[in-house]
């Protein structure tokens, strides 16, 4: 009654996508053996969870489509496995579809892995062909936990999630000891003391069980109330034993943070309370997530995110329409950018409004990443002639084998490159062949600016954004005439301007205006029943509405409210 396809990807997001987004630990008893896995996601911008997993275990399958290939990320993550040091297996999946290319991926893998043919293990999921195989591969050639019962208490948490009923739960791998209800605990990296709950396995529901011993991975409700207590990475340890905490600490994971930012808005502003609670709640199973209110005079109140990437945004944008039935405004996505100003300090900015002066500032640094592109070999001038635009350093070329007609491209490039629609870009110049992986570097100085843009000569804050300034003048075209064409006519001319270098803090001075567009006022046909007579007359009466027209934008009644629809069609830009 509780099969389904994909039994492992909880959310129906993962279901309907064929992706899985949050890794899944699950339990097995197979031939008097007990076999703990845990299904990770593929993708580049879930790699955290596929490193946090890797230290928890002996070994990894390297699971490969056999219609699809390998992709960049199963390259990047059989290096995460190989650092660890693990037992890999290699595994061609789905070898029962028709356009399965088996012969062409195991030449791939013997020259990507250095192992023999015969060490490839052919599998597929929908049939079973192979698993019975796979399995006995996993019992012969994964080591067994090395882990001792009689030593004292060590277990890795390598996830945690938030129960409305049970608080905390954490995922762990148990080192070391064994664990039960009633036993009182440790958390050395935030030095919390909790007494357990409750402790069980994955099968792959919540299943209670006595106790956790050495080898095993199951779940531990720690009677928490607070999420942040429980990081993931940290050490339990029994709390008679705090005394050696230095010793009985394990190496733990660095601590991610988010690269891509965005505000998320709703299109009802009285919704906003909802997306606060919404947030929140996805944060309980999401410790990536961040967020912290915004205010914006276009789009009302609402948050500036952060995202591991653009999937990532995606997910949990989605997630929110779903799950809370909101309907929402995200704002064009944008980097970290590091600034370093004239009093020293080094500051991190996440958005175009809290970037200080230009006279303030020395030097404005934003992130690399290292860049990986798996691609048939006969769209690579189209690839390297986007990745140039795209302002990429190309490194190296590598070729799979010699019978292959698939290529790896090394590039280096800036991370606000990624964000611009280039996942779409390379899809299109490989016919939809290529595959992109990519691993932060580092920070480098760049030629940025803020790009202000004025409706009526007042700052619209939301429409800021961040340029390279040999594109300045581009992007400040495409807007100004994006504007012109959906804002509305009013009695007054309306000025759109994009300017440089305009200060917040004194809008009398400094700034320089690189392109503008008028809104032609909407005129009263005030000399319609003269005929004849003297011109004075007709003059007098387009003075006189003149005047008026000033007076009225004098006394505060020449603003503009920009539609949602005029916003909406910036970014689209």
């Amino acid at each position: 009654r509780k099969m389904k396809e994909q039994l492992l990807d909880q959310m129906d997001l993962e279901r309907e996508r064929g992706i899985t987004i949050k890794l899944q630990p699950v339990r097995m008893d197979y031939n008097g053996y007990v076999l703990n896995l845990i299904d990770t996601p593929g993708h580049v911008d879930f790699t955290y969870e596929v490193s946090r997993s890797l230290a928890a275990v002996e070994g990894s399958i390297l699971l490969v489509d056999a219609t699809q290939g390998i992709q960049a990320q199963t390259l990047a993550n059989y290096h995460l496995a190989k650092d660890q040091n693990l037992t890999i297996i290699p595994v061609i999946n789905k070898i029962d579809l028709p356009s399965a290319r088996i012969e062409e991926l195991k030449s791939e893998l013997v020259n990507l892995l250095k192992c023999e043919n015969n060490e490839i293990l052919m599998v597929s999921g929908k049939t079973g062909l192979g698993v019975a195989e796979l399995l006995e591969t996993i019992i012969k050639k994964i080591p067994s936990p090395a882990g001792k019962f009689e030593k004292p208490l060590q277990a890795l948490i390598f996830d945690s999630v938030y129960d409305d009923y049970k608080g905390v739960v954490a995922y762990a791998r148990i080192m070391n000891g064994n664990i039960k209800a009633g036993d009182k605990i440790h958390l050395i990296s935030t030095s919390v003391a909790s007494e357990i709950l409750e402790v069980g396995y994955f099968k792959p529901q919540l299943i209670k069980s006595h106790e956790l011993k050495d080898g095993e991975i199951g779940y531990i409700v720690t009677g928490l109330k607070d999420l942040s207590a429980c990081k993931v990475g940290d050490t339990i340890i029994d709390q008679k034993n705090i005394s050696q905490k230095l010793s009985l600490c394990l190496p733990g994971y660095k601590e991610i943070k988010p690269m891509v930012f965005a505000g998320i808005f709703c299109k009802e502003g009285v919704e906003y309370y909802e997306l606060r609670e919404g947030l929140q709640k996805i944060k309980l199973t999401d410790a990536s997530l961040f967020f912290e209110p915004e205010n914006s005079p276009v789009l009302g109140p609402g948050f500036r995110c952060g995202f591991l990437g653009l999937l990532h945004l995606e997910i949990i944008q989605e997630r929110l329409k779903r799950e809370h039935e909101l309907d929402l405004i995200v704002t064009t996505p944008s980097v970290a950018y590091q600034v370093k100003s004239k009093n020293g300090e080094n500051i991190i900015i996440h958005s175009p409004q809290e970037l200080p002066n230009q006279n303030e500032i020395i030097e404005i640094l934003e992130p690399w990443v290292r860049v990986d592109i798996i691609t048939p070999k006969e769209f690579l001038g189209g690839l390297m002639s986007l990745m140039t635009e795209k302002r990429g350093i190309y490194l190296t070329t590598d070729y799979f084998s010699n019978d292959s007609d698939r290529i790896i491209l090394h590039y280096e490039m800036p991370l606000s490159s990624i964000l611009t629609n280039f996942y779409d870009k390379l899809k299109s110049a490989s016919s939809g062949y290529g595959s992109l992986n990519y691993e932060i570097i580092g920070y480098r100085a760049c030629e940025v600016e803020r790009l202000d843009i004025l409706v009526a000569e007042e700052l619209v804050d939301s429409l800021s954004l961040m340029v390279y300034k040999d594109e300045a003048y581009r992007v400040a075209r495409k807007i100004v005439e994006s504007l012109k064409n959906v804002l509305a006519r009013a009695m007054f001319e309306i000025k759109i301007q994009a300017v440089l270098g305009y200060q917040i803090q004194n809008k009398n001075k400094g700034g320089k205006v690189i392109a503008s567009e008028r809104i032609a006022p909407l005129r009263k046909d005030v000399t319609g029943y003269l005929y004849g007579g003297d011109v004075t007359r007709k003059m007098k009466l387009l003075e006189k509405q003149k005047k008026g027209k000033k007076k009225m934008k004098a006394l505060g009644r020449g603003r503009v409210d920009i539609p949602t629809e005029a916003y909406l069609a910036v970014l689209k830009r």
